[in-house]
């Protein structure tokens, strides 16, 4: 099908097909946009021939520590230089790039770094106590330590491990990329947030990492040299794909190591910075930041919001100061953002809560995906009402490989033809998604997915819960935050301070409940806990 009558001698060839990967597109970068600046951190300004040096060092540093293509490197790293490296340096060894998310417990990190089988660990100073302990903890051979400093931000290095400079300063600036064979071979592994228990690793492909970075430069309209500001978490499906976006435009990476307003306004009014992606509790941020905290700019800042629908009124304060909000949606199984709220001129009139409605819908699908759409249990389409539901699923080349080591829920994930996402929506008539609820009942706090039910797993080790279940419960600043409701043990008394305490122990901050609620829980009659209806208690407190 599609072959003509005479093909002979039309064959793939290194002449005509290369397999698609983000490292051509910084060796392109290089010979481009070489003496521009590619990478900023305050004093470190490295254009794109330094910063691709640096890469290569990078590559050539862990290939004389015994790391060979196929293995895993992980980092412990905010949103810094050195990371925005390691989503070159590593894949050009032949590795694979686990970015691991700084805010997680040691039980997390260790399972990850044992699930993994990483041969490195490059950790930021901050983080250094983490890395020791989930290494000590982890099952399996140790990896190499690599301590990541940051002087700029009061980290200076412990002395207990090599420094990445000096790693860096002696490896070798020649050293040949090994670009991949096969564009299916793997480039990084990304765990999800635990959404049931252990955290899945998802691992992404060259091909795919190439077209989300390209698929999203059409989906955000972007022109030449963008200057990105990273807050998105470069841990978080690695930052979106958007540090592999940068070399295919000339753009600039402005990196940003603690999210606040003043470090947000600073950037767009210093560096020039056009482009952000962010949950809807960085725009409450930047809305509410006092004037002491604002810098003028008079540029349109572009923002990719997800997570959540923005606001209304937040939509209505943060768009007349500049930004042109724009929601999309995805999972760490996608690469990052999959739809886009893709605007038109026959909303251009829209006001307030009308203008809000439109901006809320998580909208159609990428350039690059072949399908997006709303299906009932049954894979079938379900009508384009607006008003009834079914789940969210997907097929194209920003799916993920599937999960490793775990074929039975790859096979789940990918049922019937197309990618699972697991949560609910509604379709309207124009084919955009709305999404109404989340299956598994997911709980996402500034831009951050909680598992309830580790949550739940948790507080049910406490001497005194008998029985427990916790819901989302609405928050103006996080958007959502865990509530638990708890069924005592006979003659215990309810000590909502002590438990929380119990469970931060146990859980990263933002996991651990930020309320409590003692009582009966309400069951059915086959004894299962009806959490829609905690749901709703819990929007009422």
């Amino acid at each position: 099908m599609g072959w003509m009558a005479d093909e002979t001698g039309l064959e793939k060839g290194p002449a005509n097909y290369v397999p698609l990967t983000p490292l051509s597109t910084l060796r392109r970068a290089v010979s481009i946009y070489g003496p521009e600046l590619a990478v900023v951190y305050g004093t470190h300004r490295k254009t794109y021939v330094e910063y691709a040096e640096r890469i290569t060092r990078l590559a050539s540093a862990l290939a004389a520590r015994g790391v060979a293509p196929g293995d895993v490197v992980a980092t412990l790293i905010p949103n810094l230089p050195a990371q925005a490296e390691a989503h070159f340096g590593v894949p050009a060894c032949g590795a694979v790039l686990n970015t691991i998310n700084t805010r997680l417990d040691v039980d997390t990190v260790a399972y990850i770094l044992g699930h993994g089988g990483a041969k490195v660990v490059l950790a930021d100073t901050q983080f250094i106590d983490l890395a020791e302990q989930a290494i000590a903890a982890q099952d399996g051979p140790a990896p190499i330590l690599i301590e990541v400093p940051d002087e700029q931000a009061g980290f200076p290095a412990t002395g207990r491990h090599l420094t990445y400079e000096d790693m860096l300063a002696g490896a070798d600036p020649a050293f040949e990329w090994i670009m991949p064979d096969d564009e299916w071979e793997s480039i990084a592994l990304n765990y999800t947030s635990g959404t049931t228990g252990r955290p899945k690793g998802v691992v992404y492909h060259h091909r795919g990492a190439y077209l989300n970075a390209m698929g999203q430069i059409l989906s955000w309209r972007m022109v030449l040299r963008p200057r990105y500001l990273t807050i998105v978490p470069l841990f978080h499906c690695n930052g979106w794909c958007h540090t592999w976006m940068m070399p295919m435009l000339g753009g600039r990476i402005i990196c940003c190591r603690d999210i606040t307003a003043p470090a947000i306004f600073s950037a767009i009014a210093d560096e020039g910075a056009t482009h952000f992606g962010g949950a809807p509790i960085v725009l409450n941020m930047l809305v509410n930041a006092p004037e002491s905290e604002r810098r003028a700019f008079d540029h349109t800042v572009e923002v990719f919001t997800a997570g959540a629908p923005p606001a209304p009124a937040t939509l209505a304060r943060i768009e007349p100061m500049g930004f042109n909000v724009t929601q999309v949606y995805g999972l760490t199984e996608t690469y990052g953002p999959a739809t886009e709220c893709t605007w038109g001129p026959h909303w251009d009139d829209l006001q307030g809560d009308d203008r809000a409605a439109i901006k809320a819908r998580q909208g159609v699908a990428m350039p690059i995906y072949d399908h997006i759409t709303v299906m009932d249990d049954q894979m079938r389409q379900t009508p384009m009402d607006g008003e009834t539901t079914g789940e969210i699923m997907m097929r194209g080349n920003g799916v993920m490989k599937g999960y490793y080591k775990n074929p039975e829920a790859t096979a789940e994930a990918f049922k019937g033809g197309y990618f699972h996402s697991g949560d609910i929506a509604v379709q309207h008539p124009d084919s955009f998604v709305q999404i109404t609820d989340r299956a598994k009942d997911v709980i996402i706090s500034g831009g951050e997915n909680i598992s309830s039910v580790e949550v739940e797993g948790v507080l049910m080790g406490h001497p005194d819960v008998m029985l427990c279940a916790v819901v989302a419960k609405p928050d103006e600043k996080w958007g959502e935050v865990p509530c638990a409701f708890v069924e005592l043990k006979p003659g215990a008394m309810g000590d909502a301070a002590a438990l929380i305490a119990f469970a931060r122990e146990r859980l990263a901050g933002f996991k651990t409940p930020k309320q409590v609620v003692f009582g009966e829980l309400p069951k059915t009659s086959t004894g299962k806990i009806q959490k829609f209806e905690l749901r709703g208690k819990a929007k009422a407190l």
